[in-house]
Order: structure tokens, then C-alpha cells, then sequence
């Protein structure tokens, strides 16, 4: 998983090039939508200036770029960095 998280943060970097990350663990039953055992990670790029966590905190959603445009550009870089 550690792998995986790298390998995000160098295809966020090269696609997305923000100016650092935010990482989180979410680790057991009640912080995995209640499956057990569960383990994921958060990979969250963060712009110098950006507005933090305002989809949680505001309900408010900031989208610069059309998703299935950020998807393509995301897909393809994952693809090319192996």
C-alpha cells in the first residue's frame, strides 16, 4: 500500500503539481464504512493558499478542472509511470 501511496504522490505531483499533501490512514471497522479489518490511505494534494478542507467543513465543493477530464489526464499518467 505504502508503494501505491508513492507512486499517487509522483502522478499527482507530475499531473496536478501541487505544492505538498496531505496523507491519512484510516485503519479498522469504523473507519472503513464499517467493513472489518479494513485499511485505506488518503492522498490529498494542497496548494499554497488553497481553501483546506471546505467540502467537509463548508459543504462547499471547488472544482477547477471537469472530473472526467482530471480522470483521463490521472489514468494515463498512472499508466505511463508504471
Amino acid at each position: 500500500m505504502f508503494g501505491l501511496m508513492q507512486k499517487s504522490i509522483r502522478v499527482l505531483k507530475t499531473t496536478m503539481k501541487p505544492d505538498g499533501f496531505n496523507v491519512g490512514i484510516n485503519l479498522g471497522y469504523v473507519a472503513g464504512a464499517g467493513v472489518p479489518g479494513h485499511l485505506h490511505i488518503h492522498v490529498i494534494p494542497r496548494w499554497l493558499g488553497d481553501t483546506n478542507f471546505m467540502p467537509i467543513i463548508g459543504d462547499t465543493k471547488i472544482i477547477n478542472e471537469e472530473l472526467h477530464k482530471m480522470y483521463i489526464s490521472l489514468k494515463k499518467s498512472f499508466r505511463d509511470n508504471g
